[in-house]
């Protein structure tokens, strides 16, 4: 099944139109792409390295992300009806439970806060999955999830080799993993309709950023936590394992 455009952006499968699919984790969103140093701040000098916007924006965002692959993951154990569809499903949920253990981790550490929604158009490709169902389902899950993994994958890959940071650094190793895991288990469904999803995927913003970023919890609200499935098999980061960068210690460790 093929999926078509608007010249607004709207993404439409089988008739239910969900918000942008190329503006998830675009450039505007990710810091993908060339960008000079002056764009991108450093924002506090932690014991792991000085931490910048983007390392700020890339722990907000996978947190993001899992706040919206993790149901959907749920919803693919519940609905899928191929075995390589629920296949998929669980490495969204298993990996996204551990990239979350993660942020939840280091966030504190670094002074960062954390959302607990995912951003309107996340919230958005939930509601377009959650409507769908047999093979519908099926098509539009594999399309969603290839699209917008393989929107972030150059984007992990910066904030990887940029990053002073070792903390981000880690959760980047992490989350490299983990996109590539999901990249390719979508691709192993035979449903990606990749001409279409490979010229979208890089496809500039076309949604204001409001829509594209995850809203701040209220003050004091408990953080959720995307409980790992009993049989998981990612691990998160060690933490604790973590030292300073050379001329930095990390405090109470003496390293």
């Amino acid at each position: 099944m093929r999926f078509s455009w608007h010249v607004t952006g709207a993404f439409v499968i089988g008739g239910a139109v969900s918000l942008a699919l190329a503006a998830l984790l675009g450039p505007g969103v990710w810091g993908a792409g060339a960008a000079p140093a002056a764009s991108n701040p450093v924002i506090a000098q932690t014991p792991w390295g000085p931490l910048t916007e983007s390392d700020r924006d890339f722990v907000v965002k996978v947190r993001a992300a899992g706040l919206w692959e993790y149901p959907v993951g749920q919803l693919g154990l519940q609905k899928g009806t191929s075995k390589a569809v629920v296949t998929a499903s669980r490495h969204l949920v298993d990996g996204h439970s551990a990239l979350d253990v993660t942020c939840r981790k280091i966030a504190p550490m670094l002074n960062i806060t954390l959302p607990n929604k995912a951003s309107p158009q996340q919230q958005g490709f939930v509601f377009t999955l959650t409507a769908d169902n047999g093979e519908q389902f099926d098509t539009d899950f594999a399309n969603i999830l290839r699209m917008t993994h393989g929107s972030i994958f150059n984007t992990v890959a910066k904030i990887r080799s940029t990053t002073k940071n070792t903390l981000v650094r880690a959760l980047a190793d992490q989350a490299n993993d983990t996109v590539l895991d999901h990249i390719t288990v979508m691709e192993r469904t035979g449903l990606v309709d990749f001409e279409q999803t490979l010229a979208k995927q890089t496809a500039a913003p076309t949604l204001p950023s409001s829509d594209l970023t995850p809203p701040p919890p209220p003050f004091g609200e408990p953080v959720i936590v995307l409980t790992p499935p009993p049989d998981a098999t990612s691990t998160p980061v060690d933490v604790d394992g973590i030292g300073a960068p050379a001329g930095g210690a990390v405090p109470g460790t003496g390293r």
